[in-house]
């Protein structure tokens, strides 16, 4: 087989999302008022996408609980300088994703791991 093309059979990727999830679960995407928005280093998250971000700071953990415990709707903006630690608005790339907690997991060491798909593009 052409090493460029590969078939069924041939994958070991195994979603985590189902891949057929309705177009219509996007469009139905309502955002009520304010969502809290969770900064991430070095990471940019695209609609579609999942990712397992480990959650550390503390204003981030505050946020990833606020949102799990509502519509699990967080805005999710990459930050222009991974050094800073307590990033403010203007740190912040203005374009990020919306994004729905899928999972949350509290780690036995004390952290939280989230894991997160993106819905639909974000603009600040």
């Amino acid at each position: 087989m052409n090493k460029f093309f590969m078939s069924e059979e041939d994958s070991d990727f195994m979603p985590i999302i189902p891949i057929n999830e309705s177009d219509a679960d996007q469009e139905k995407l309502e955002i009520a008022g304010a969502i809290p928005i969770l900064p991430l280093k070095n990471t940019v998250l695209f609609p579609g996408v999942v990712l397992p971000i480990t959650v550390g700071r503390d204003k981030s953990i505050k946020a990833v609980n606020e949102a799990y415990k509502g519509d699990k709707l967080i805005g999710v903006l990459a930050q222009r300088n991974a050094e800073i630690e307590e990033p403010e608005i203007k740190d912040l790339c203005q374009t990020g994703t919306i994004a729905k907690i899928v999972k949350l997991i509290k780690m036995p060491d004390g952290g939280t791991t989230v894991i997160i798909q993106g819905k639909k593009g974000l603009n600040c």
